[in-house]
C-alpha cells in the first residue's frame, strides 16, 4: 500500500528525523472524554481522518482498518455513543480511506479511498443514507492515484479533490467529478517543479479558485522540494504562491500535508510537519500578496509534527493537533491565539498508557459550545483508535 507507507513514515528514511522531546513543565489541559473506542473488528479500526457532524449531533467518519474485509469502514456515531457501520470496503469498491467525509443536503456522504477500486489506484465514493455505496471514480494512474484527502463540493454539487500520485508526471493531480460520477476531469497534473504529492485537500474561494498544498516539490530544499502552496484558477492556470525552504536561515517549516483554511481577508493558514525554528513543524499564515509569516514553531514539548489542518474559532483563535510531542510524545491538541500565544489544551497518553488515544493524524471540529472533537489513530480501550471530545472550560 504505497500511500499508507508514505504517510506512516516519520523517521530519517522519509527525509527528516523529528526530535521528539519530552515536556519539562506543566501542560495546560482541558478534560478529555472518549466517545468511542474502536475494536479493530467489524466496527472498524484506526481512524485516520477527522469527523463531520450533522444537525442532530451525529458524527460521521472513516476507519482505515477493520470491517468485514479489514480495509476500512464508513461509520456513524450517535450522541448516545452508539456506533453504526454504514459501509464496509471490500477492495473492489475501494480500500483504506484516509480523507474526511463531506455530506450533501440530503444526507449522502462522499469521500475517497487511497487504494483499491477497479484499478487498485483508489476511488471516489458515495454512501447514500440507506448505506448503499457507489464508486464514482476508480483511478487508473494516468488520471491520478492514491487520493488521501477528502473532497469539497461547489454550489452545483461538483466534487473536487487531489491524488498524491499519478497524472501526467506521476506527481499527483487535482480532479473534478460530478456527484453521480458521469463526468470526470483532471484539472491539473503536478510535475514536481510546481509541487509533488498533494496530501492535503482543497479549499475554494468565491471566485471558484482552488487552493491547496503539496507536501514535496517546488524549488526549495536545494532543488529536492520541500512543498508548496498553490492556486488553481477556473481556467486551469496553476500558480505557485509559496515554496517552503530548508536551506540555512529558513524557519518556515517543510512538508505541508494538511488542508488549509482561509479567512475573510483571503489569508491562508496551515501547518508544516517538520523543521521550523523549533525543529518540529510550524503553523504558518500566507497573505494574498504571497508573504509568509510563521505564527508558531513547535519545540516538541508543546507538540511535534502537525499533520492536519487547522480550524478557526471566535476571535481568530486557531485550533489543531500534533501527531507527536507534548507531555508523553503521543500528540497534542493546541490553541494558538492571534497574539501568538500557544497553549497545549491536551497531551495524549496522560495517565493510562494510551487509553485516552494517541497519534491524532486528523484535525478537529468545534461545536457551538466550544467543545472540540477528533480522532486518534491509535490507543483507546483496545488500542485501535478512538473518537474523543475535549470539553471547554
Amino acid at each position: 500500500m504505497q500511500s499508507m507507507t508514505r504517510l506512516l513514515c516519520y523517521s530519517a528514511a522519509c527525509g527528516l528525523a523529528f526530535p521528539l522531546l519530552m515536556a519539562g513543565g506543566a501542560q495546560a489541559k482541558r478534560s478529555e472524554t472518549l466517545l468511542y473506542s474502536f475494536t479493530g473488528g467489524a466496527d472498524g479500526g484506526n481512524p485516520y481522518a477527522g469527523l463531520i457532524e450533522d444537525k442532530s449531533g451525529n458524527f460521521y467518519g472513516t476507519t482505515v482498518e477493520g470491517g468485514p474485509h479489514g480495509v476500512g469502514t464508513v461509520f456513524k456515531l450517535a450522541p448516545d455513543g452508539t456506533e453504526t457501520v454504514l459501509s464496509s470496503f471490500t477492495g473492489a469498491n475501494g480500500s483504506y480511506p484516509l480523507g474526511v467525509l463531506i455530506m450533501d443536503t440530503i444526507g449522502n456522504l462522499y469521500g475517497t479511498t487511497s487504494s483499491g477500486g477497479a484499478n487498485g489506484d483508489g476511488t471516489v465514493f458515495k454512501v447514500a443514507p440507506d448505506g448503499t455505496e457507489t464508486v464514482l471514480w476508480s483511478f487508473a494512474g494516468a488520471d491520478g492515484s492514491g487520493p488521501q484527502a477528502g473532497l469539497i463540493m461547489d454550489k452545483k454539487g461538483k466534487l473536487y479533490g487531489t491524488t498524491v500520485f499519478g497524472g501526467a508526471h506521476n506527481a499527483g493531480t487535482v480532479f473534478k467529478v460530478a456527484p453521480d460520477g458521469t463526468k470526470k476531469k483532471v484539472l491539473h497534473s503536478f510535475d514536481g517543479a510546481d509541487g509533488f504529492a498533494p496530501l492535503g485537500g482543497l479549499i475554494m474561494d468565491k471566485q471558484s479558485n482552488l487552493y491547496g498544498t503539496t507536501e514535496e516539490g517546488g524549488a526549495g530544499c536545494d532543488g529536492n522540494g520541500c512543498g508548496t502552496v498553490f492556486k488553481l484558477a477556473p481556467d486551469g492556470t496553476e500558480t505557485v504562491l509559496y515554496t517552503f525552504c530548508l536551506q540555512a536561515g529558513c524557519t518556515d517549516g517543510v512538508f505541508p500535508s494538511g488542508t488549509m483554511i482561509m479567512d475573510k481577508s483571503g489569508n491562508l493558514y496551515g501547518t508544516a510537519e517538520a523543521d521550523g525554528a523549533g525543529g518540529n513543524g510550524t503553523v504558518f499564515e500566507l497573505a494574498p500578496n504571497g508573504t509568509a509569516t510563521v505564527l508558531w514553531s513547535f519545540t516538541g514539548a508543546d507538540g511535534a509534527a502537525p499533520q492536519a489542518g487547522l480550524i478557526m474559532g471566535k476571535g481568530g483563535n486557531l485550533y489543531g493537533t500534533t501527531l507527536f510531542g507534548g507531555a508523553n510524545n503521543f500528540g497534542t491538541v493546541f490553541k494558538l491565539s492571534p497574539d501568538g500565544t500557544e497553549k497545549v489544551l491536551y497531551s495524549f497518553d496522560s495517565a493510562a498508557n494510551g487509553a485516552d488515544g494517541f497519534l491524532p493524524y486528523a484535525g478537529l471540529i468545534k461545536d457551538t459550545s466550544g467543545n472540540l472533537y477528533g480522532t486518534t489513530y491509535g490507543g483507546g480501550a483496545t488500542g485501535n483508535g478512538a473518537v474523543f471530545e475535549i470539553a471547554k472550560h
